[in-house]
């Protein structure tokens, strides 16, 4: 029963080290891309582009998975040290087997979708970067593993080759967390962001309103409060629409001419870090700094058919 019971502890062992393992990798290796990515700046591949989405959440990867893979594994070797697990385990040898597999498999797939990204058009220089990341990693996960199952003496012999591994290993985790930390997005900032995010979508939805007003009486609206009184019988526009949520400061609407106006807001920060696909959700005609910007914009008409189509600017 207790030969069954520790089959059963080692296997959940080997198993919480290969999920841990796979995302401790993937974790490092996405943040290896996404520095990549910072520092070299491909206009024309969004694909490719710096994400602090993508940075953010290899990071809560790393800060979770990291601990659990060198806890669990720590305890595997200390049992193989101690001679409770047996080197020539079953479970030892089919797991051990079991973690080259997959974890090869995962790597594979992530080499493919490196020299996909490089056929598609990106910079050779990011492309190399990429490759050099994943087959590095990969290396180190293959070699480590498969030395560690070929090994002859493991019960009480201290393996330097294995403590470099370990150690080594910990230590390119840790470099490449501490280099997350300084092109990484404070929660501050982030918070910030999705405010500034928020004011740019009431903005939208005001610039759609006051089109669809011109379509309708063929002017501009005087103010706010005529462009509600025209929409908001059908509860399209609320007091609300026209208010910065976090603040309750109202939004400013001024016309210039007879089909250009003005929208204003205050921001918290710039979106004006174009490498960042996080702050691109709008697009380049509401680029603005921090503080009081303005948006000008311009109605166009083009009779298609008859009926009137209006471009902004």
């Amino acid at each position: 029963m207790t030969q069954q019971n520790n089959a059963a502890k080692y296997a959940f062992f080997y198993m919480l080290s290969l999920v841990s393992l796979i995302f401790m990798s993937l974790a490092t290796g996405m943040i290896v891309f996404q520095i990549i990515n910072k520092k070299i700046v491909d206009v024309i591949q969004s694909r490719g582009q710096f994400s602090s989405d993508q940075l953010k959440f290899a990071i809560s990867a790393l800060i979770v998975s990291a601990p659990i893979f060198y806890i669990t594994a720590r305890q595997i070797f200390k049992n193989l040290f101690s001679g409770a697990l047996d080197k020539d385990s079953q479970i030892r040898k089919w797991l051990t087997y079991f973690i080259l597999l997959i974890s090869s498999v995962v790597m594979t797939g992530w080499l493919i979708a490196v020299v996909n990204a490089f056929l598609d058009g990106e910079l050779t220089l990011k492309f190399i970067l990429k490759a050099l990341t994943a087959i590095g990693i990969a290396a180190i996960v293959f070699t480590f593993y498969l030395y560690d199952i070929k090994r002859e003496n493991v019960m009480g012999a201290k393996d330097n080759v294995i403590r470099a591994y370990f150690y080594g290993s910990l230590a390119i985790v840790i470099a490449v967390f501490a280099s997350s930390l300084f092109i990484v997005e404070s929660p501050t900032a982030t918070r910030d962001r999705k405010m500034d995010n928020e004011v740019l979508s009431k903005l939208q939805s005001l610039d759609n309103s006051i089109r669809n007003y011109y379509l309708e009486n063929e002017k501009l609206p005087v103010d706010f409060g005529e462009l509600m009184a025209e929409f908001s019988y059908l509860g399209y526009l609320g007091d609300k629409d026209f208010e910065n949520s976090a603040t309750g400061e109202r939004f400013e609407y001024i016309v210039k001419e007879e089909k250009t106006f003005e929208l204003c807001a205050n921001f918290r920060i710039s979106n004006e870090d174009e490498s960042d696909i996080s702050h691109d959700i709008y697009g380049k005609e509401w680029r603005h700094d921090a503080g009081r910007q303005c948006f000008e914009r311009k109605i166009r008409e083009t009779d298609i058919i008859g009926e009137p189509r209006l471009k902004i600017d």
